[in-house]
């Protein structure tokens, strides 16, 4: 399955418009945003499980990245609730479940080799940066082969147009956000490709989930 597969080209999508679409585990659905492969694939999905569902033990060849949206999600190493922020690096192996239900945004099988270390990072009250320009940011993850970080605009918000030479990604949390002179409300993702000259602004304040550095290069394996 081939779906906004193609790095190179724009992609938006107002991810509240989409059917949610069984996985292969009762209990679990998703809405698929970009997926190239089958069952195993190069994917970004939400990811909705119902109160104690849960999916067997597998491995992660090329690394897991989540952002948990409501409820809470559990594994081995804990449980997550809304706000938390996971990365499972390449080899990592686990037995995700919800007890009460959650949804969460994930992106698999993108990571290097180099990365080897799991991150959980408690992002419910994350250390803003302020830019001074009626924006902030909080960090969740630096290395030389991606940048992600949360960013939160004030009402009125209008930054200047920036050049993503290595492309960028963003998922609305909430608020609307102005991209490209297009309004994006909560839960609409958008990928540009290296090179693209954005300018955000947020007439009433918005969340985004930001990723940045990652499409300068060929997906991983």
């Amino acid at each position: 399955m081939q779906l906004n597969a193609d790095r190179s080209r724009p992609a938006r999508l107002d991810s509240a418009r989409l059917a949610w679409v069984e996985s292969p585990v009762t209990g679990i659905q998703r809405r698929m945003l970009e997926r190239d492969g089958d069952e195993v694939a190069r994917a970004t999905s939400l990811v909705r499980y119902a109160p104690r569902s849960a999916f067997p033990a597998h491995v992660h060849d090329a690394g897991e990245e989540i952002l948990v949206l409501e409820g809470v999600f559990s594994d081995e190493t804990g449980d997550y609730p809304a706000g938390f922020y996971l990365r499972n690096p390449p080899g990592s192996r686990h037995a995700p479940a919800s007890g009460p239900g959650a949804v969460i945004l994930v992106k698999l099988r993108q990571m290097p080799s180099a990365e080897t270390v799991p991150i959980r990072i408690d992002a419910r009250s994350p250390a803003w940066q302020e830019l001074g320009d009626r924006s902030a940011e909080a960090l969740l993850f630096d290395a030389p082969w991606e940048r992600v970080v949360l960013q939160r605009f004030a009402p009125g918000h209008m930054g200047p147009v920036v050049e993503w030479d290595r492309g960028v990604e963003l998922f609305v949390l909430d608020g609307e956000v102005i991209v490209d002179g297009q309004a994006c409300g909560a839960g609409t993702w958008l990928r540009y490709p290296p090179g693209a000259a954005l300018a955000f602004g947020s007439p009433l304040g918005a969340r985004i989930y930001r990723k940045s550095g990652h499409l300068g290069q060929p997906p991983h394996a």
